[in-house]
């Protein structure tokens, strides 16, 4: 297969990793002194799972010259999303397959808006990480979960040649029949995990004993929760429960990628997380105090540090 990798930060960079290492034609779309290093010395990913180099990636800055990809995975932060929706159209033939894979919940739509809804296969990807240096993606934590599906619910064959591969890979992939849930279970726990990191700056470990911090974090869930139903996810009954649980299970020094960007000064994706509860909390007629709160403390920061 020809995967096509829009935005080598943590996701794109250690998804086609997964990828190349099995002998897929892999192209890595990155810009700067990230791409020159990954030119130079290849990419390196290190972390949690381990270490390793894909001595000779393939990576340049202008997506005309990759052409049109089998799979194109939409890896880059939010707001460069409809900017570079427009970039990938060479990247995007008549059987390219576009999986997005950013936080939040309407990416998918966004893509769908500039490149066919029929190319779009809405998708959430739970690997946390950051670009340690030009070249270099630390990994935090071990999940390497990929999960796509069609909108209607159908069991594809494209989705099921994709599964496939990502499994041979070596990701902890699936193919779902209700992506909505699951994009929607994602955002249950990235908003609290990322406004709680973020507002505190610091990783789990340092504030998940202390009870009013994490009174704020499943407030937070709650709230997010209860915005999903009102818009018709079908969350199960044990949602906030289990999603809990699956916090404390996390390494102590997991971090969100929000957080690493209020720590290093740049800008985040605030209004799509917290933002966004509230939003839909007020279009719904859903409270969202907890969460109002939060997004007012990290509102100052949505542009980078303060000047």
């Amino acid at each position: 297969m020809k995967i096509g990798i829009f935005g080598t930060g943590a996701m794109g960079g250690i998804i086609g990793a997964a990828f190349a290492q099995v002998g897929h034609n892999v192209t890595f779309i990155a810009r700067g002194a990230h791409l020159a290093a990954i030119r130079q010395n290849g990419l390196r990913i290190e972390g949690d799972r381990g270490e390793f180099t894909l001595p000779n990636a393939q990576a340049m800055d202008n997506p005309a010259e990759a052409g049109p990809q089998d799979v194109l995975f939409m890896c880059v932060k939010q707001w460069d999303l409809d900017t570079a929706a427009i970039a990938a159209r060479p990247m995007v033939g008549p059987a390219t397959t576009v999986i997005p894979v950013q936080n939040g919940i309407d990416a998918a739509d966004r893509l769908a808006a500039v490149l066919g809804r029929d190319r779009v296969m809405p998708g959430s990807v739970f690997i946390t990480g950051a670009i340690a240096a030009p070249g270099i993606i630390r990994q935090i934590g071990t999940f390497q979960r990929v999960t796509f599906g069609e909108r209607d619910g159908s069991m594809s064959q494209r989705g099921q040649d994709i599964l496939k591969e990502a499994l041979a890979g070596g990701l902890q992939a699936h193919f779902s029949e209700d992506i909505e849930l699951v994009i929607w279970d994602k955002f249950s726990f990235l908003v609290p995990h990322s406004s709680m990191t973020a507002v505190t700056r610091l990783p789990l470990g340092k504030f998940r004993e202390d009870p009013e911090v994490m009174t704020t974090y499943e407030a937070i869930m709650s709230e997010t929760v209860a915005v999903g139903r009102a818009r018709g996810v079908n969350f199960p009954a044990d949602q906030v429960a289990k999603t809990m649980e699956f916090m404390r299970t996390l390494p102590p020094h997991h971090i969100s990628s929000m957080a690493v960007d209020v720590i290093r000064g740049n800008r985040i994706e605030l209004p799509w997380l917290a933002a966004k509860v509230v939003e839909l909390g007020r279009d719904l007629g859903v409270p969202t105090p907890a969460t109002t709160h939060i997004y007012a403390a990290l509102k100052p920061h949505i542009l980078g540090t303060p000047a």
